[in-house]
């Protein structure tokens, strides 16, 4: 049966996942010049297309990670994001994200209380969950909020440009709040905001931490017709 358009993009939707573990396997160069060109066809405020990336592979991810586990031994401290984190999660937000991350924790065998295997677990954004690769997002300072709005329509095309690839990825906030090493590390001009990072790769679907999915939403949560 030939699918719609439609039904290939909700297969898309339906099943990417964030993954947190993968293969060490690299992604062929031609394959992730693939995925950013699908990407950039993202639509922007006035086309000003306001995103930058930057992409380690190689031996630049293993660079990376050295400098970044240095960085964060010596400090001690990765929270001085550009933009300002959530003041909070009250409500509806707060369920959501509880029940997403209870999920994580019964995958993986974090007990209810456990702060120490929480933190192993939290710890794990900083070593990319083990993907190859990692894309640091960076947004036109001058725009604000609405360059970094932009820029998040770029990230939702370039994670399902990799799901149609089959590759996994993970948007990671976490790297937000290092962001001053990031710009440091990456020669990072200081006209750019550094939005978020995204590690990418091929997932292990051996790995409990990608056994479960999460929900959404029904549209009556979400939609009100007028």
């Amino acid at each position: 049966m030939v699918r719609t358009q439609d039904q290939l993009l909700e297969e898309l939707l339906l099943n990417r996942h964030s993954c947190r573990a993968y293969l060490p396997t690299t992604v062929p160069g031609d394959l992730i010049e693939r995925m950013l060109s699908i990407a950039q066809r993202a639509p922007s405020w006035c086309n000003t297309q306001p995103w930058q990336v930057h992409i380690t592979r190689g031996d630049g991810t293993a660079r990376f990670l050295e400098a970044l586990r240095a960085h964060l031994e010596e400090t001690g401290s990765y929270s001085r994001p550009d933009y300002a984190m959530p003041a909070e999660y009250t409500g509806v937000y707060r369920d959501r994200r509880r029940a997403s991350g209870w999920q994580l924790y019964d995958a993986v065998g974090v007990a209810k209380g456990d702060r120490e295997a929480s933190a192993r677990q939290s710890a794990k954004n900083f070593e990319l969950f083990g993907a190859p690769h990692i894309a640091i997002i960076t947004t036109a300072k001058e725009q604000a909020v609405y360059g970094a709005v932009d820029s998040g329509i770029y990230i939702g095309a370039l994670l399902l440009a990799a799901q149609s690839l089959g590759i996994a990825a993970i948007p990671q906030a976490a790297f937000a709040r290092l962001a001053p090493f990031l710009r440091e590390y990456f020669a990072i001009d200081d006209s750019r905001n550094v939005l978020l990072a995204v590690s990418f790769g091929y997932a292990d679907t051996d790995h409990p931490a990608n056994s479960y999915r999460t929900e959404r939403a029904d549209l009556s949560e979400v939609v009100r017709f007028h």
